[in-house]
């Protein structure tokens, strides 16, 4: 088992390294109590006991442009976050094939089980893990910096790193994100948010035209975290 000295050393490396490509948030989660979780072969789960969680803050002046429901604007504005991120993810795998470890990238925003809604992996729940942020009534990871304005990706490695830890939920007091919710979805604890009526306004919106894809960005525009 490598030492703490050298768990710590790989990780502030990476973390330097993931702030030069312009990423606005770094943690590591240790995975190997949830890789069932994945959606991924078992022994694609089995080789990566590390997860890295990457974000990239949202541009403010965009989100406010936001009122009651998603615009052409923050529909562009999401498909060139996960473009960064997505690119910024593979770099880093890049990078840390380069040193002599494996790493698999997982995109951003890809849907491979449509009827329950699930992606290869959480990216949310890896960040919570890795200490990013907790899960708040709007149903998204919430960052004491940046609230929910950021997006998520991940990168699976074998790499030797420091994990992060769980931190407490932070919302305190805060109910901003529960009045303007489209579709009524947020209530006052995290667990009773109603998943199927988000679904449901996002679908309309994507019936009607507003946007391709069912996105929103209310509730992200509304949740600028404790120190926001």
């Amino acid at each position: 088992m490598p030492q703490d000295t050298e768990l710590q050393r790989n990780s502030l490396s990476l973390h330097k390294y993931a702030l030069s490509l312009g990423f606005s948030l770094f943690g590591v989660a240790d995975v190997t109590s949830i890789g069932s979780e994945f959606l991924l072969f078992e022994a694609t789960r089995a080789r990566f006991p590390f997860a890295i969680s990457l974000g990239k803050r949202a541009v403010d002046a965009v989100l406010d442009d936001i009122e009651d429901k998603p615009t052409p604007l923050y529909f562009h504005h999401y498909r060139q976050l996960n473009y960064f991120l997505d690119r910024g993810a593979l770099q880093v795998a890049s990078h840390i094939q380069e040193l002599g470890y494996q790493a698999l990238p997982i995109a951003a925003s890809q849907i491979v089980d449509w009827e329950n809604q699930r992606a290869h992996v959480s990216h949310k729940k890896i960040g919570q893990m890795a200490g990013l942020g907790w899960i708040g009534r709007n149903n998204l990871l919430v960052n004491a910096e940046c609230g929910s304005r950021f997006r998520l990706v991940t990168v699976l490695t074998d790499m030797p790193l420091e994990p992060g830890s769980p931190v407490p939920f932070g919302c305190g007091t805060c109910r901003a994100c529960i009045a303007p919710c489209p579709a009524g979805a947020i209530k006052e604890r995290p667990e009773d948010f109603d998943h199927r009526a988000c679904y449901a306004q996002l679908d309309a919106w994507r019936k009607a035209h507003v946007v391709s894809q069912h996105i929103c960005g209310v509730c992200v525009k509304a949740c600028k975290g404790p120190k926001g």
